[in-house]
């Protein structure tokens, strides 16, 4: 597999590397830290495992009984355990991971100042304490970006100014309240000479998400737009 190291790009103030799964987990958020990583490098035919799928255009959610009826080589069997295992190890913790064969994203077709699909740097939220996990096995990566390199789309004038004049003009909490109705406030711009990072393959990360009290900014992040001819991408995602 293509060898990306995130330990070498990624912004150190936000990102804190561990050893293992129960590090990974068990770690809290503090100050500046939104995202923890567990670098791995894994053995196995993760392409083999799509190529016997024969999925389909855009996603494809991929359950344990179609893992285990494929007929594999001894290297795609070795992707297909490392697969299985660590979907085990998150349901084992409460966690409910699905894993997607994706060749492509809906995407927001509407005309107006915020993209809302996830091709656009954006936070997670939910409305109760949660964090989000994931793993490209194969396929184009995550990218994030520090939150000093990135401005909330509503913080920017222009946009905001668009935004109010759709809604009726009047910048109230019924305002404030539309913002987040769309999702316009989870969606960021990224800020010039800023550069993302990668979040590579067969790491296996956890990124804190926007919720009422959460200790620290949420990891500013979106889903790569994959280079045409490339592999589908298997991502693992709770």
């Amino acid at each position: 597999m293509t060898d990306v190291s995130p330990i070498q790009i990624a912004p150190s103030h936000h990102v804190r590397f561990v050893g293992s799964f129960d590090e990974l987990i068990g770690t809290p958020f503090t100050g500046e830290v939104n995202a923890l990583c567990w670098p791995r490098k894994l053995a196995g035919n993760f392409q083999e495992i799509i190529d016997k799928l024969g999925v389909d255009d855009g996603m494809t959610t991929i359950d344990d009984d179609d893992l285990s009826a494929l007929k594999l080589t001894d290297s795609g069997a070795i992707a297909r355990e490392i697969l299985l295992a660590d979907q085990a190890l998150l349901r084992s913790h409460g966690l409910a991971p699905i894993l997607d064969c994706i060749t492509g994203y809906p995407q927001d077709d509407t005309i107006g100042p915020v993209p809302t699909d996830v091709y656009s740097y954006h936070a997670d939220s939910a409305p109760v304490p949660a964090d989000t996990y994931l793993c490209t096995y194969i396929g184009a990566c995550s990218e994030g970006l520090a939150n000093g390199a990135a401005i909330r789309r509503i913080e920017v004038a222009e946009t905001r100014e668009t935004l109010l004049k759709q809604y009726g003009g009047l910048d109230d909490d019924g305002f404030a309240a539309h913002l987040s109705e769309h999702c316009y406030d989870l969606h960021y711009q990224q800020l010039p000479g800023a550069q993302p990072y990668t979040f590579g393959l067969g790491n296996l990360w956890r990124i804190a998400i926007q919720y009422p009290g959460c200790p620290v900014p949420p990891c500013i992040h979106r889903a790569p737009r994959s280079p045409p001819g490339s592999s589908p991408r298997l991502l693992l995602i709770s």
